[in-house]
């Protein structure tokens, strides 16, 4: 895909304040420090967009991108570990949730693990969730430069294993390996 545009539009935690215009959305998830805004930053070719941290759980709201005026990228807040009060993180989830149940322009979920670590506890609850409900989503795994190929290839397979799914995507934000296989799931879904 050509990129013209990306701006981000706006941080939300409840349903009013979501845009209402019905462009096409993507949302990526996961677990805390997965790298889900280095992955959009990489994605969309623009540094520093989406705010990347050390800490992790420091997306608490959803954060909505416009891309080329015609389709949105959406932040979710990750799960697991975040050093925030947990009737903050309940909160978090309960927002994260709502979006991924009742939003209508949610056209795909990138559901982001790390490529280092077996698919957590919470990464199985969210794929099964996501599959449950029937939500188009792809499963794709960050982090694969900091492992050798045949590490990547072991990890891969018992990460599909555990995931019950015969593909994921192995991706890096330093090389961009990976990036045309996202864009075209992403393609595919806005072209549905």
């Amino acid at each position: 895909m050509r990129m013209i545009s990306a701006t981000f539009e706006k941080s939300a935690f409840k349903e009013p304040d979501w845009p209402r215009d019905k462009k096409p959305e993507i949302a990526f998830l996961g677990r805390s420090n997965v790298g889900k805004s280095s992955l959009m930053n990489s994605l969309l070719g623009v540094r520093g967009l989406a705010r990347t941290s050390r800490t992790p759980g420091r997306t608490q709201a959803l954060n909505f991108f416009l891309v080329n005026e015609k389709f949105r990228f959406v932040d979710l807040p990750g799960y697991g570990y975040a050093r925030a009060p947990k009737n903050v993180k309940e909160q978090w989830n309960a927002a994260a949730t709502d979006y991924l149940a009742q939003r209508e322009e949610l056209v795909l979920s990138v559901h982001l693990i790390d490529a280092r670590h077996e698919p957590t506890a919470s990464d199985l609850q969210l794929d099964e969730w996501l599959k449950h409900h029937g939500k188009p989503h792809v499963i794709v795994a960050t982090k694969s430069d900091k492992l050798s190929n045949n590490e990547l290839t072991r990890n891969l397979r018992r990460a599909k294993e555990i995931l019950g799914t015969p593909e994921i995507l192995p991706y890096s934000s330093v090389t961009g390996r990976g990036r045309d296989d996202i864009w075209r799931a992403i393609n595919n879904a806005l072209n549905r």
